[in-house]
């Protein structure tokens, strides 16, 4: 079976390729390699370098591919800058996820997984978000991924055409065997930045709130190790070759780590005493965010294998030292 993965030299991307690969899947990836990396490709059939703004360049890479399945995973990713750049994310999400929806209806492929994020949820009041909560985004990266989801769900509506749509929460961790992992500049994710920190790439790591409602003061995330995340792609694309009906999931553990238990498994597994800054909340961020999982390990049987922070902080922190060379 022909899959097309777009995005599949990024991060979430590459270990998605990766996972399908290993099981028999033939994985031809679409990729701009404006974020993503050749080298992060394993087993891929073939490397298709594009931009899913070209229709025309789109429309020949499925008239050519024979493709049976889409994952859509390019999209630009970084809260900060989709407020100070909302074009940016609104044309290179939203709109390019029109071109593709569109490209699909036009090659008759039937099967759109797609990559979305818990930040279509904003902040939801308990801090807990399960698939029926309402959507109220809060920067212009959860509104361009909201917009991708509601196209997506009314064109299944009116076209023949099945989604999957799984909602990541804070992904981390790296491949066991750190063949890949995350490569990117200026990086706010909290457990690459720690890491970053561990190896003297960074003078220090910022903490942003430490008086709030929550057991320590900081705020609560619920991270996914990005193999336990590949897997469930794996799983979703079983349940649309199945002949299921469409569905949207929540992709996380169901629990939740503070920033300073982060910082504190990091100076645990890295054996260094980064410097730490405390520093004021930033205006919109949730105090605390976890996923309700209930729903995807019912109907994939979607069983995580990483489920630890302290096993993410590992891969990543090994994946970290390989990249910067460090023994």
């Amino acid at each position: 079976m022909n899959v097309l993965v777009t995005g599949g030299c990024g991060y979430v991307g590459s270990h998605i390729v990766k996972r399908l690969s290993e099981n028999g899947y033939k994985v031809i990836v679409l990729d701009n390699l404006s974020t993503g990396f050749r080298e992060m490709l394993i087993h891929a059939e073939k490397l298709i370098v594009g931009d899913l703004s070209d229709t025309y360049f789109l429309d020949e890479v499925f008239s050519q591919n024979n493709i049976e399945s889409v994952i859509h995973c390019a999209a630009s990713r970084v809260v900060e800058e989709s407020v100070v750049d909302p074009l940016k994310y609104y044309s290179n999400n939203t709109k390019n996820t029109l071109n593709l929806i569109k490209a699909c209806l036009d090659n008759k492929v039937k099967k759109f997984l797609f990559s979305s994020t818990a930040a279509v949820y904003g902040t939801p009041q308990s801090g807990v978000a399960e698939e029926d909560t309402p959507l109220v985004p809060i920067n212009p990266y959860g509104a361009s991924k909201m917009m991708s989801e509601k196209m997506l769900v009314d064109c299944a509506k009116a076209y023949d055409l099945n989604y999957v749509i799984l909602r990541y929460f804070n992904v981390a961790g790296a491949d066991p065997q750190s063949r890949i992992g995350l490569k990117r500049d200026k990086c706010t994710l909290l457990i690459k930045a720690c890491c970053e920190a561990a190896a003297k790439q960074r003078k220090n790591i910022e903490i942003f709130g430490t008086d709030l409602d929550t057991p320590d003061g900081t705020c609560i995330r619920d991270y996914i190790h990005v193999e336990d995340l590949a897997d469930a792609h794996l799983k979703a694309l079983e349940y649309q070759n199945a002949g299921k009906p469409s569905i949207i999931l929540n992709v996380g553990y169901g629990e939740g780590h503070s920033v300073k238990e982060v910082i504190q498994s990091v100076k645990k597994i890295s054996g260094v005493n980064f410097d730490v800054v405390e520093s004021s909340p930033r205006e919109g961020d949730p105090v605390a965010l976890t996923a309700k999982t209930e729903k995807i390990e019912r109907v994939l049987g979607w069983i995580p294998r990483f489920n630890s922070l302290d096993k993410i902080v590992l891969d990543s922190w090994n994946w970290e030292k390989k990249n910067l060379g460090i023994n």
